[in-house]
């Protein structure tokens, strides 16, 4: 993550671009929206220590090259830094339904909600340290130097995983078939994800509504570097202080979710965090470009942090209650992929906008659309009631277990 914001920074000081900074979110996005689906067919069958493994090697050696290129060419090209945040994201592609397929494999159904806030509390944890630091080694390191960070946590990633047990997957007659059919069998089973999904009507809407609140998320959260540089007037080191908020408010919502988050309906929370997120991106928007309005800015960047786990993490702990751990993978592959479909679009949209309009605008603009998804997801029924439903049938098989 350090590495991640150091080339975000980079990006901004030396670009001072919307659009630029939305085609790195952009290209750093597409490999999530076009391999996901597939990744999760791959998740189900094969050994998930090595899924984690592999992606970090990959990117480990190639941000080795790119260190050793611009080392010897002494100038770094933008095409060259799109190229790294490309080869991170294919990475991430893999690691992230086979991390979210692991965690209801090891966890009692009945906490995961507790664990994926437990989850989400050490990412936003990763988070508050990456921004700082990134925005203090950007200032006295180069970029070339930086990236040898991949090489250094990949290592650590690798060492600390050997102490890891993950269930290992049978050889059953479908990883057979896999084997035996690579192709087919991928599009088989992206098919299987896409049916299970759409045959829950109530969690195919939150979840099609989700990834339609992502086009005018997307845009906001690549654009925040530019909203403290240019608009309000700030440095590098402010930019990572936003940050920091950001990452300090996503681990107080992880750790009130953590703590409190058996709800009886999960969806009420699910549905608020679209009232506060969209209420805070338009106030956002209407700040003077003041002091004033930057400590303001750096407050409302707080709450945002807080209301964003309480989107992913509660649609993420019921997608896993919802499906056999043998499924799991195949559905948050498709999960990923359609939460990130309309990210690029908003970003092509948005980026521009920003440039002409003013960032700003943008901010208002996404605010008011992001507000509109929570009306919107309660109006259907089986979306406002589908955790209801979902915890009355698990009750309902546990019961009948014993």
């Amino acid at each position: 993550m350090t590495v991640q914001y150091s080339i975000i920074w980079y990006l901004t000081e030396q670009t001072h671009s919307a659009k630029v900074l939305s085609y790195a979110t952009i290209i750093g996005m597409l490999p999530m929206i076009l391999l996901s689906p597939f990744a999760g067919t791959y998740v189900d069958r094969w050994n998930k220590k090595l899924l984690l493994i592999i992606p970090d090697v990959i990117a480990a050696l190639v941000a080795a090259v790119l260190s050793v290129v611009i080392l010897f060419t002494g100038h770094v090209s933008i095409w060259i830094v799109y190229l790294a945040l490309f080869i991170r994201a294919v990475a991430q592609t893999f690691q992230m339904p086979t991390i979210q397929s692991i965690i209801p494999t090891i966890t009692p159904e009945e906490h995961l909600t507790k664990v994926n806030g437990q989850f989400g509390m050490i990412q936003s944890a990763n988070m508050i340290v990456a921004p700082a630091l990134g925005a203090f080694l950007f200032t006295i390191v180069s970029v070339q130097y930086l990236l040898l960070l991949d090489v250094l946590g990949a290592i650590l990633g690798i060492f600390m995983l050997q102490f890891v047990k993950i269930p290992k997957i049978n050889a059953t007659e479908a990883n057979l078939a896999a084997k035996a059919h690579p192709i087919k069998t991928v599009i088989q089973d992206m098919l299987i994800g896409v049916r299970l999904l759409t045959q829950n009507k109530g969690l195919w809407i939150s979840l099609v509504i989700g990834s339609i609140s992502t086009l005018f998320i997307m845009p906001i959260a690549s654009l925040y570097p530019l909203m403290t540089l240019d608009y309000f007037k700030a440095s590098i080191g402010q930019v990572g202080l936003v940050e920091v908020c950001y990452s300090v408010g996503m681990l107080a919502g992880g750790l009130f979710i953590s703590l409190f988050g058996n709800w009886k309906n999960r969806m009420i929370p699910f549905i608020l965090s679209y009232i506060s997120l969209g209420i805070v991106m338009m106030i956002s928007g209407m700040l003077e470009p003041s002091k004033t309005g930057f400590v303001i800015f750096v407050a409302l960047t707080f709450i945002t942090g807080v209301g964003v786990p309480f989107f992913d993490t509660l649609l993420m702990a019921m997608i896993q209650q919802s499906y056999e751990n043998e499924n799991l993978g195949k559905v948050m592959g498709v999960t990923m992929s359609i939460l990130s479909l309309p990210g690029p679009i908003g970003l092509i949209v948005f980026g521009p906008l920003a440039d002409s309009v003013g960032v700003n605008r943008v901010f208002l603009i996404c605010g008011m659309a992001v507000f509109l998804c929570a009306p919107i997801t309660w109006a259907f029924k089986s979306a406002r009631n589908y955790d209801l439903n979902l915890q009355s049938r698990t009750q309902t098989n546990q019961t009948q277990k014993l």
